[in-house]
């Protein structure tokens, strides 16, 4: 039976509360305040094709519309009532999973004998094994070091747990039991999912159920169509950066070129550097992955609310990554900081976007997702246990017509904070800071929103603490249309104190009793000539601390001294030539970077390294690299302006080195 508008209506609302009330017992059940706080998890109902069709649309991680399970579901053949698939493993589940954390899984929903639904979720858990406790960092080269690799195996069987798997699953763990716990939690959102569809079905049918999906996938397949059409015709390129791959300095590049034709859109990595002998890759499988798409899914929400969230959003979608790319690894490369790369995904369709029209979407967000890792002694055992106390972000992009975000940028996803108390009570810390950073969004018309201040103090013996994912030292969030580029990340141990000790990107930090780290958040970028910004509103943000005196004198041209406006020099300053701004502000480190390694060169390198065996591109790369600029080399790092004087050498340099790669390539 084909449900009328109104049962369709209704169906769609009813497997939706479905959805989140799986989130809501995951999130009373859940053991880790990683998943009861920060809310690091997702539930959501798939039709019969394994594809999403009911999604929570304010709970949980939002990113993840799109994934498909029939990877998953193909791997473990025939499924029975009671079943469960668990996976984890990017390279096994069709990139369900995109590092070893989170793990997956999946309940088949049955009405007489044949399957009309499917639940899952995922949650990240605090710990997998590996070589450092949360299993997660930058520095590890391959899938191995960062845990247990579990494809798709039946965890439940007809109802009852294999205790086999799931010993070994603990035995590798270093915190057991509360891992456990959020297995359990995970099983009881999945049967609370299967309790939801069976009412569904008692009151409508199981046809009904089964052909409401398809229709619900169409008719936001027919809504996002409405809205990807006001992007205008055209081909769009962009490019952004990470600040360094982690074993080297050598910045490292995610390349998107959009093709618009009347609301088709094809995404195309092409250009993007090889995979990395580090844990920044995304393994995406090739497929039309969500964190590939997620710019145009968040376009396509926040213009048409009513959009029901499901994977027909992005049906007018396609995408194409290179294999053995960043974005498309080969196994067994390291995933586990993927998160920082797909925030410069983001950050890469922002900016192809805004080539097609400005208005379309916001400046670039700071660009940083960091959770915050505290590892420290188990009284119990005296082994080390980890927890993560925080999930700490950064400022949203100026938008035209409205500032960005303050300390909140939730383009990958709308995770919460973590109660002070609840950390303090947890974990052996005391949180000294928590505030908005002032003068760390860029100066627009609208200004970026502000990143974050994060200080806590050790208060134990023999902790760490593990802050993966932090960026935008180098690289800074661009502004648009003369909007500024924001302030860069910092890390700085004990500050304020005789041995303050500025940081740079952190993976396992040993911290003394009685330390503090900050961790200081980049803002995002503005939009529009911050000289046109009303004397009020920075009047307004130096009163609220948003923007210091001194900013809003060099940055805005207005004058305030002690908390009081100098109307005559404020005008004055504004008065004063100004040279042109252009529609993007990279921020100057990005511009000496390319006077020598540009676009055109770059892409031409990359091509030709994807042509050689994935066990010797990143060897290449970095010779080249290095050859042309040997300060890379360096351990402490390098300073950019060195680059200033001897760009063009350097830059002839770089081209000579390849298209000797790329002889050498034709030849092979």
């Amino acid at each position: 039976m084909v449900p009328d508008s109104m049962t369709l209506e209704i169906l769609r609302y009813k497997t939706v509360a479905a959805a989140e009330e799986m989130g809501l017992t995951l999130v009373r059940a859940a053991r880790t305040i990683y998943i009861k706080e920060v809310a690091d998890f997702s539930t959501a109902i798939a039709g019969i094709d394994g594809k999403f069709f009911a999604y929570p649309e304010a709970l949980g991680v939002s990113a993840f519309v799109d994934l498909d399970l029939n990877p998953s579901l193909k791997a473990v053949g025939t499924l029975k009532p009671g079943d469960v698939i668990l996976s984890n493993l990017p390279y096994a589940n069709g990139g369900l999973s995109t590092h070893l954390p989170d793990l997956q899984f999946i309940k088949p929903y049955f009405h007489d004998g044949e399957i009309v639904a499917y639940g899952w979720t995922f949650a990240h858990t605090s710990d997998i094994g590996g070589g450092v406790p949360s299993s997660i960092s930058p520095r590890f080269s391959d899938v191995y070091q960062e845990g247990l690799q579990i494809p798709p195996v039946k965890l439940v069987r007809e109802g009852k747990i294999d205790d086999s798997l799931l010993t070994v699953y603990l035995a590798n763990c270093r915190s057991p039991e509360t891992n456990l716990g959020d297995i359990k939690a995970m099983l009881a959102a999945l049967d609370k999912g299967e309790q939801r569809i069976a009412d569904v079905v008692a009151a409508h049918g199981a046809d009904a159920l089964v052909a409401a999906q398809n229709l619900l996938a169409g008719y936001a397949g027919e809504k996002a169509m409405a809205v990807l059409k006001t992007i205008p015709n055209g081909v769009y390129d962009f490019w952004d950066y990470l600040d360094h791959d982690f074993v080297s300095h050598i910045p490292v590049r995610i390349r998107c070129r959009i093709t618009v034709k009347d609301g088709a859109i094809d995404l195309n990595y092409d250009g993007t550097d090889p995979q990395l002998m580090s844990a920044f890759n995304v393994p995406t499988q090739g497929l039309r992955h969500p964190y590939l798409t997620l710019r145009l899914m968040h376009m396509v929400t926040t213009r048409d609310p009513s959009a029901p969230l499901n994977h027909g959003i992005l049906d007018s979608v396609t995408t194409s990554a290179p294999k053995g790319s960043l974005i498309n690894p080969e196994y067994p490369a390291a995933c586990g900081v993927r998160h920082a790369t797909v925030m410069r995904l983001i950050d890469v369709a922002s900016g192809a976007l805004h080539k097609a029209d400005s208005a379309l979407v916001p400046a670039a967000g700071g660009g940083t997702v960091l959770p915050v890792v505290l590892a420290e002694p188990d009284p119990a055992t005296g082994l080390r246990r980890s927890m993560v106390i925080q999930s700490i972000v950064c400022g949203s992009g100026a938008r035209n017509g409205s500032d960005g975000v303050d300390g909140r940028e939730s383009g990958l996803s709308n995770t919460r904070n973590s109660p002070i108390e609840r950390t303090e009570d947890e974990a052996g810390v005391m949180i000294e800071e928590y505030a908005l950073r002032s003068d760390s969004g860029g100066p627009g018309r609208w200004r970026g929103g502000t990143g974050v201040v994060y200080t806590l103090r050790i208060l134990k013996d023999d902790c760490a603490v593990l802050a993966r994912g932090l960026e935008r030292f180098f690289f800074t969030p661009w502004g648009v249309a003369g909007g500024r580029s924001a302030a860069p990340c910092r890390v700085v141990l004990n500050i304020g104190r005789p041995d303050e000790k500025e940081l740079s990107r952190v993976d396992m930090l040993e911290i003394a009793r009685g330390d503090t780290l900050s961790l200081m958040t980049p803002g995002g970028g503005g939009f529009g000539d911050p000289f046109t910004r009303p004397v009020e509103e920075v009047l307004y943000d130096v009163e609220r601390g948003f923007v210091s005196e001194e900013s809003a004198q060099v940055d805005y041209g207005v004058a305030i001294h002690s908390g009081v406006l100098d109307e005559a020099e404020t005008q004055r300053i504004r008065g004063e030539a100004r040279p042109a701004s252009g529609a993007f502000n990279f921020g100057t480190n990005r511009m000496l970077w390319e006077s020598v390694f540009g676009d055109d060169l770059v892409t031409r390198l990359n091509t030709s390294l994807m042509r050689f065996p994935a066990s010797i591109r990143g060897k290449r790369r970095r010779s080249i690299y290095e050859t042309v600029f040997p300060e890379l080399k360096e351990t402490s790092g390098f300073d950019i302006n060195t680059i200033a004087s001897r760009a063009d050498a350097m830059r002839d340099h770089f081209a000579d080195l390849v298209g000797n790669l790329e002889a050498e390539g034709a030849r092979a």
